[in-house]
């Protein structure tokens, strides 16, 4: 009895030292299991705030590999400004439209200027498929009298419609991460932000298609604007009347008369219109005269 009242205190010790020991570890596990929840959030939200980041890395990468992508086919902005002296200005007009539909193109614009009678101008805008531009053009100046001048540029778009297409496929990329977010956004504040982002990275997208629309439009189809001036000489037509002498004289014959009865016609009117005033002349008139006649007659007898 005395042996086990010795060995209680040794126990008692040894089982508070267990339980200290386990509790000790039961808080380093929680503690462990806080940190990782906590890191968990943190990662969650750098990742998101992060994606601008990315974006920018993903543009600059993007970028950078835009030199050593290589273009089987150039693309180049074909313009050709040609002036041509025509003999017949509407007909050529005609065969100029012709030859674009033949080759695939369609009039852009058109416009005629007239100046009287010696002198037709105007100008044409056709746009032509690329792989027909040489022949349409040669097709053109075969229509014209006289080419007065002859323009041809070509710009090359190439690396910018690259750029652009790069450009494209990494906005493609935050629009998906944005997207994946969306989905997993738990707070108001959160979705209202990845909504904003999401809304610009779609306005990029749509821009940067309309100008990859805009550069395949005009590298696909070629601008050829065509001046066209047409002088005329103009003869004077000689009068075959004028060649005839019994025409001729019917017309002084007729222009006589005319002036005749235009005569004697203004007479009348002048005649009547005016006779209350002759009326009174020819009275004074005749009493002058009667009164002169008296006075001589006197003078005789004297």
């Amino acid at each position: 009895m005395k042996k086990l009242k010795k060995w209680v205190p040794i126990y008692l010790i040894a089982l508070l030292v267990f339980l200290a020991g386990c509790s000790a570890s039961s808080e380093e596990k929680s503690g462990k299991m806080n940190d990782v929840a906590m890191d968990s959030a943190k990662s969650s939200s750098n990742e998101y705030d992060s994606v601008s980041a990315g974006e920018k890395a993903t543009e600059n990468k993007t970028t950078m590999e835009t030199g050593k992508i290589t273009v089987s086919n150039k693309m180049v902005i074909y313009q050709a400004d040609l002036q041509l002296r025509v003999k017949k200005f509407n007909q050529t007009v005609r065969n100029l439209e012709d030859s674009a539909l033949k080759y695939g193109g369609y009039i852009a614009e058109s416009n005629v200027t007239k100046e009287g009678k010696e002198q037709v101008s105007g100008s044409i805008k056709i746009r032509i498929p690329q792989k027909h531009f040489q022949d349409f053009l040669h097709e053109a100046e075969g229509q014209a009298a006289e080419v007065l001048q002859r323009t041809i540029t070509g710009q090359d778009v190439t690396e910018e419609y690259v750029d652009l297409e790069s450009r494209l496929k990494s906005k493609r990329v935050v629009e998906e991460r944005l997207l994946t977010f969306m989905k997993g956004a738990a707070k108001t504040e959160d979705l209202l932000k990845i909504s904003a982002d999401l809304a610009a990275v779609q306005e990029e997208i749509e821009s940067i298609e309309g100008k990859m629309k805009f550069l395949e439009n005009q590298t696909s189809l070629s601008t050829v604007h065509i001046a066209l001036y047409e002088n005329k000489v103009v003869v004077p037509n000689i009068d075959k009347d004028k060649l005839n002498t019994w025409e001729k004289t019917k017309k002084q014959f007729m222009k006589s008369t005319n002036i005749l009865l235009a005569g004697i016609s203004g007479l009348v009117v002048f005649l009547l219109g005016n006779l209350p005033i002759l009326l009174i002349l020819a009275i004074i008139c005749f009493l002058v005269l009667l009164f002169y006649k008296k006075r001589k007659n006197q003078n005789r007898r004297e």
